[in-house]
């Protein structure tokens, strides 16, 4: 079985950044390609980001050049680094391991002044 738990949400003001973590269990998280998305009221939810086993990154127009995924396997962890945030980033953001149903139960970002 495996369990995703993201953190790192929070308030923030226009122009911010913020941190989101996804920590893993699973022996064979270094195998998984990870997934972020996010899910705005009233909206589908939506990919963000991801990142393959490799390291390989792919981004939603709406945030590339802001945001960065990263992974760190040694930890079972995922992060998505939010920069330069506007108040359409404001969402509940899950992380996923790609391809399966496998989600986390998401945290909440809010950008606004």
């Amino acid at each position: 079985q495996v369990q995703l738990v993201e953190s790192g949400g929070g308030l923030v003001q226009p122009g911010g950044s913020l941190r989101l973590s996804c920590a893993a269990s699973g022996r064979y998280f270094m195998l998984w390609t990870m997934d972020w998305y996010r899910q705005a009221p009233g909206k589908q939810r939506e990919l963000v980001a991801s990142i393959t086993s490799s390291g390989n990154t792919n981004y939603a127009d709406a945030v590339k050049g802001r945001f960065i995924i990263s992974r760190d396997n040694a930890k079972n962890a995922v992060y998505l680094h939010m920069n330069r945030l506007k108040p359409e980033d404001t969402a509940v953001y899950y992380c996923r391991v790609d391809s399966t149903s496998y989600w986390g139960q998401g945290t909440q970002v809010t950008v606004s002044s």
